[in-house]
């Protein structure tokens, strides 16, 4: 399933803390970040999971940023859901043995 995850930044220790998430470190089995949207102002980021499960990321996301975001988590509807290449953004790295 895919759960997207806004991130209210409220210390920017957030964005250290989040390259573990970025990275995967210490991810629950099935889970990745795919998609990853900082806002330009360092308030809020928004990304886009794959997973077993939103408690999955949930829980993951909440131990590894802990009071530095309030984390919301919701499963996306992929039955109306949609995407295409933004321009302007880069290609991430494929996943370690992907």
């Amino acid at each position: 399933m895919y759960v997207v995850v806004h991130h209210r930044i409220k210390d920017r220790e957030a964005m250290t803390r989040g390259q573990k998430l970025i990275k995967g470190e210490g991810a629950p089995s099935g889970t990745r970040a795919l998609q990853f949207y900082p806002s330009r102002d360092g308030s809020a980021v928004t990304c886009l999971w794959e997973a077993p499960s939103v408690s999955a990321v949930q829980g993951y996301v909440d131990e590894t940023l802990g009071s530095t975001s309030d984390n919301t988590c919701y499963e996306v509807d992929s039955g109306l859901a949609f995407a295409r290449h933004a321009l302007g953004l880069r290609e991430s790295a494929p996943a370690p043995g992907a």
